[in-house]
């Protein structure tokens, strides 16, 4: 896809990798990117360092009626997203006996149902126009294999990889291509509550943004439907 001039939609734009995809984007010359959030003041952070072609939205996907409001607002027959990237997500680590049945309920919530939640509408207007368009899911190492006190998030991971896989086969036909990017372990913090600290060593949220572009970019009879990037040494710096 010629990315040039097209229309994005990125979840969890606030921080992170979100906020590095967005970046990408915008370097890329896509001519608008929605970034979804449920912080205001972070999504403005960004758009003050991206400009206007970074647009702020703050949105919870788990609200449903507030998706498809938004949805609605925003894009109709004759406007239509050309790339969504499912970038939001939590995680909660700990034993399953100890885990605090908000934790279970908040990761199947924001990575699943929020993933359906907006998926499902962006399809409904992907299906109608003209061109190719891309969904692109971010979602774990932790949902291809996992470990110790990871069973609530690799449950939603797993879940996404299916639903992506899914997915693939089901919208090929009408010009959508699928992926799953599925990350090892990103220095962003994100894993605090496993015991796990940031370090260098990490796969960086830049280099796994430009790995996105680079699966953007590809020719539009090319599908790369899933993806597992890792950092060449994991281990923390002595």
């Amino acid at each position: 896809m010629d990315i040039r001039s097209k229309t994005a939609i990125v979840t969890g734009a606030g921080s992170g990798l979100g906020a590095a995809i967005s970046e990408a984007l915008i370097r890329e010359e896509v001519s608008a990117v929605y970034g979804l959030a449920r912080t205001t003041s972070d999504l403005l952070s960004i758009q003050k360092k991206l400009g206007e072609h970074f647009i702020p939205v703050t949105l919870d996907i788990t609200d449903r009626d507030k998706v498809v409001s938004w949805i609605q607002q925003t894009f109709s027959q004759n406007v239509f997203p050309d790339i969504l990237i499912n970038n939001a997500g939590v995680g909660s680590f700990g034993r399953i006996d100890e885990m605090a049945p908000e934790d279970w309920y908040t990761m199947v919530n924001t990575n699943l149902n929020g993933l359906y939640h907006i998926t499902s509408e962006a399809v409904k207007l992907m299906r109608k126009k003209k061109g190719s368009s891309h969904i692109i899911n971010i979602g774990s190492i932790l949902g291809t294999t996992s470990q110790a006190e990871g069973a609530a998030y690799s449950a939603t991971k797993f879940g996404m990889n299916g639903f992506s896989e899914a997915l693939f086969k089901e919208l090929r036909g009408d010009n959508i291509k699928v992926t799953c990017l599925n990350p090892g372990s990103i220095e962003t913090g994100f894993f605090k509550t496993s015991g796990i600290k940031p370090h260098e060593n990490m796969l960086q949220p830049n280099e796994v943004a430009d790995t996105l572009i680079h699966v953007l970019k590809t020719p539009d009879n090319v599908l790369i439907n899933e993806l597992t990037i890792r950092p060449l040494n994991p281990k923390a710096p002595v």
